[in-house]
């Protein structure tokens, strides 16, 4: 592969190579990608289809993939989901793109072009414009079309040898597309998914879940379900029945944090180690108490996380549980948020009404206050959500 950008090391990372080599777009860099962490995305499909009780097929050829520890491109046999006869990748929608922020077109444009506009303009070029208005004012100007065809074509290695004398400006160019690129939304991925169709549904499954041990694991597959649609970007990748500690313990559900704002980025600067989130699902006809709140805590270390949600029907005493949570939050640093039908239903409805709405947001900001300051001599004046309807 000729390229000026791989001789003059502007190069940095993968997606770079859409930007300044020529023939390769974001359909190769996609497929470079894909092959690259195949056995990431196998991982990652076997995942969901175990936790949504997809079938696998056994022994399916992987395709080529890359080992990082013996770099060399491998091959090998897993279980897979196989559809019409061919196995397919799940790709964590959190990860996908439009590509639209990272692209040539936008780098050349609006960063490379605008520049060259300016320098041309400071420095007299030949392509300067003017005018002399009746009033004595003169404009002076240059057109993008006179940088395209004279100075500045829109040629991948023009564009190479120019941000190699120039890297500032391929410098600003990633920090702003990190700044403004975002994770995908359901109904951008499938147009006839309605986030508003599908809160509902969840609110009308939920309420007709009974409680009680028979439909444990009913509530258990609904609560990650409801979740993931709540709470998504922030957190990803769930996973049932987590095994910790070498297999001596299990978690209900755990998320991967994937959060780059709002409460559960801010947890770490009140000294929460929160890189996952641990989940503990009750589906309880009586109140939680200590020994469903000590559970979850023992789940807890520095390592893997301080924080997580137990997530439970309803409390005839929310004063007593929430004063529970404070104490173990002011002994050891560990924080447990309570997760009651009624704030299930709450966030749903907010979520029904308005898909752009954030009333996990909301949600977290008052449970983890309501936690932290509970003070013993006010705990039993808080009213607290009651049961769910």
């Amino acid at each position: 592969m000729e390229s000026r950008a791989i001789e003059t090391g502007v190069l940095e990372h993968l997606e770079d190579f859409r930007i300044f080599v020529p023939g390769i777009g974001p359909d190769k860099v996609s497929d470079m990608t894909t092959n690259i962490i195949r056995l990431n995305l196998i991982e990652y499909t076997q995942e969901q289809c175990r936790l949504h009780d997809i079938p696998l097929q056994s022994n399916i050829a992987s395709g080529p993939y890359w080992n990082e520890v013996t770099r060399q491109w491998e091959r090998s046999h897993h279980d897979m989901l196989v559809i019409s006869n061919r196995p397919i990748l799940l790709v964590p929608k959190c990860l996908v793109s439009y590509g639209l922020v990272y692209s040539f077109d936008r780098y050349y444009n609006r960063y490379l072009l605008n520049f060259v506009k300016h320098d041309h303009l400071v420095n007299n070029g030949p392509f300067v414009r003017n005018k002399t208005f009746a009033n004595g004012r003169t404009k002076v100007w240059v057109t993008k079309g006179d940088m395209r065809k004279h100075v500045a074509p829109p040629d991948k290695d023009f564009v190479a040898g120019y941000t190699e004398q120039h890297k500032d400006l391929f410098v600003n160019f990633r920090k702003d597309a990190k700044k403004y690129a975002k994770p995908l939304e359901s109904q951008e991925i499938d147009g006839r998914l309605l986030v508003s169709d599908i809160a509902l549904h969840l609110i009308d499954v939920l309420r007709k879940t009974p409680s009680g041990n028979d439909h444990a694991s009913a509530y258990h597959k609904l609560i990650v379900g409801i979740l993931e649609l709540l709470f998504y970007p922030s957190l990803t990748r769930p996973r049932k029945e987590q095994e910790i500690y070498d297999g001596r313990k299990r978690i209900d559900i755990v998320f991967d944090n994937a959060a780059s704002s709002g409460e559960l980025y801010r947890l770490q600067t009140k000294r929460i180690s929160a890189a996952y989130v641990m989940v503990e699902c009750k589906n309880y006809s009586k109140d939680v108490a200590n020994p469903e709140l000590d559970q979850l805590a023992g789940r807890f270390s520095f390592r893997l996380s301080q924080f997580g949600f137990l997530v439970c029907r309803s409390v005839s005493d929310y004063p007593t549980l929430i004063a529970r949570c404070h104490d173990l939050f002011a002994a050891k640093q560990e924080l447990i948020l309570p997760v009651l039908d009624e704030d299930v239903i709450n966030m749903l409805q907010k979520k029904a009404d308005n898909p752009l709405n954030r009333p996990e947001e909301e949600f977290l900001a008052d449970r983890i206050r309501e936690v932290m300051f509970a003070a013993p001599e006010k705990r039993l004046a808080k009213k607290g959500p009651g049961k769910s309807k």
